[in-house]
């Protein structure tokens, strides 16, 4: 009977500890954005949103949200590069004539390059040196 009941409790420590694992949020984000902006051509209105990985297996796909402005848009990124070094997260962004392109996105565990030549490219060529950020804090859930 002992042999059972250790079974069991070794088995429901190792489901907990796995149900804990999957809880976590990896690449989590939160950020003001003070201004309007685009994203895969589609303008966002000021403020707070939220930035995480739609799931655990495919690091390339991001979804942006926030819940203020009842927007949501899906992202999928063209190159994820592991992170280095310890500057902060932060929005990155392009200005393409008088709009603010989101360009990068960099968590606390990956830089995420976003494909701005859909959105704009002719305003995009003339100002692709310029460039604004946006950070925020990150966090596990």
């Amino acid at each position: 009977m002992k042999h059972y009941v250790r079974i069991l409790t070794a088995f429901f420590g190792l489901a907990a500890l796995a149900a804990t694992a999957r809880s976590q949020s990896y690449d989590h984000l939160a950020v003001r954005i003070p201004y309007e902006f685009v994203v895969d051509g589609t303008t966002l209105p000021a403020g707070n949103y939220t930035v995480s990985r739609v799931g655990h297996r495919e690091v390339r796909e991001l979804v942006l949200s926030s819940f203020e402005n009842h927007k949501t848009i899906y992202v999928l990124s063209s190159e994820v590069v592991d992170r280095e070094g310890t500057e902060r997260p932060a929005l990155n962004f392009q200005l393409a004539g008088d709009q603010h392109v989101l360009a990068k996105i960099e968590t606390a565990e990956h830089v995420f390059t976003i494909p701005v030549a859909r959105t704009a490219p002719a305003e995009l060529a003339k100002n692709n040196a310029t460039g604004v950020s946006a950070s925020g804090s990150t966090g596990s859930k």
